[in-house]
């Protein structure tokens, strides 16, 4: 979609790339501000995320119908705000609806839907894209989008009484160390993934020597080891939450390293590559439940959560990228990655201390 994008409004493929970072700063600076305003209004969960829905819908059909650059970039703007701020409500009336024990699985159902955006939607943007052109993949996304909200309005019951979820509330939540620790990790997490999930294309292509038609096949099948380690999380993250974070790291570690270090070998570079697929983004419903352990899962908290994430996201793949500008070459993302896993395992380091202190005291 980019070269159509950038001959249309007439600027460089590079500047196409920029509208990317325009949606995750959206998403990482706008979506708590959003938040917090719907909060201040005292909106209900269920009305707040209609509102955010119609917000999505209108940003993507002001993509649809852009012919400039300018407006272009406010849409992508206002759908990466509406995005990150959708994912805090949805997430908080999810937590509504289940028993605290059950969270975590809960989560994993919700970010299903995120899993499953490179098994489906990327090839199904590349396919509207090449037949009917890009502004069909906005009107597509805007449609799908409706339909979700009428299936929200229909089916998702209304939210119970909130008063005791106000935004002073969620501030005093904020105030929170532990929470700031699982922000740390999830942020880390998700930045050691996308350190190596932006380059993997030309790591295949220039270093494992795939050739280029077989990267799609890889990708989808990246993106089903994303959806099944989501639900494999999901089931186990309630119980077993700090066990399957630091074996999920532990494990995307030891992915990451084998890949950087054996990158020439198509079968061990698949292994990894699936591996990471499993873990990195999949361990989510464990960071989500995490999460709404430390601290109420109020919208802000869910909010700051995705915007913290977000920033890992995107510090991680610069950071990789600066690494191969720098000339450490085609692996050194997946090194940066690994680097990054460490830290994330290293910031469990001080809960895991407090857990085994207090299995040693119960004995």
């Amino acid at each position: 979609m980019m070269p159509s994008l950038a001959a249309a409004l007439n600027v460089s493929v590079s500047e196409i790339g920029y509208l990317i970072s325009l949606y995750a700063l959206g998403m990482a600076f706008g979506g708590p501000v959003l938040t917090a305003l719907l909060l201040a209004l005292r909106v209900p969960n269920k009305p707040a995320l209609l509102w955010l829905l119609v917000l999505y819908v209108a940003g993507a059909v002001l993509a649809a119908l852009a012919t400039t650059y300018g407006v272009m970039a406010a849409g992508r703007v206002v759908m990466g705000v509406a995005s990150s701020a959708c994912f805090g409500v949805s997430l908080t009336i999810c937590a509504g609806l289940v028993a605290p024990e059950a969270r975590g699985r809960a989560a994993s159902f919700v970010l299903a839907g995120l899993m499953l955006s490179p098994v489906l939607g990327v090839p199904a943007t590349a396919l509207i894209e090449q037949h009917h052109g890009w502004r069909a993949s906005f009107w597509a996304v805007a449609v799908l989008s409706v339909l979700c909200t009428t299936v929200v309005a229909w089916r998702v019951p209304a939210s119970k009484d909130q008063s005791h979820v106000g935004l002073s509330a969620e501030f005093r939540s904020l105030r929170n160390g532990g929470l700031w620790a699982a922000y740390a990790t999830s942020a880390l997490i998700i930045g050691a993934t996308f350190a190596a999930f932006s380059y993997f294309s030309p790591i295949f292509i220039g270093v494992t020597r795939f050739s280029a038609k077989a990267i799609p096949w890889l990708l989808m099948a990246y993106g089903l080891a994303n959806v099944v380690g989501n639900l494999v999380v999901g089931r186990l993250a309630d119980r077993h939450m700090i066990a399957v974070l630091t074996g999920g790291l532990g494990i995307l570690a030891l992915a990451l390293g084998a890949f950087a270090g054996f990158a020439h070998s198509a079968a061990i570079s698949v292994i990894a590559f699936l591996a990471i697929g499993l873990t990195g983004v999949a361990l989510n419903p464990a960071m989500v439940a995490r999460v709404m352990r430390a601290a109420s899962p109020g919208p802000l908290v869910n909010t700051m959560h995705t915007s913290l994430i977000t920033v890992g996201l995107a510090v991680g793949s610069w950071a990789g990228g600066a690494a191969i500008d720098a000339g450490y070459g085609l692996r050194s993302p997946l090194w940066i990655g690994l680097a990054l896993a460490l830290a994330g395992l290293l910031s469990l380091a001080p809960f895991m201390g407090k857990r085994v202190q207090q299995r040693v005291t119960t004995q």
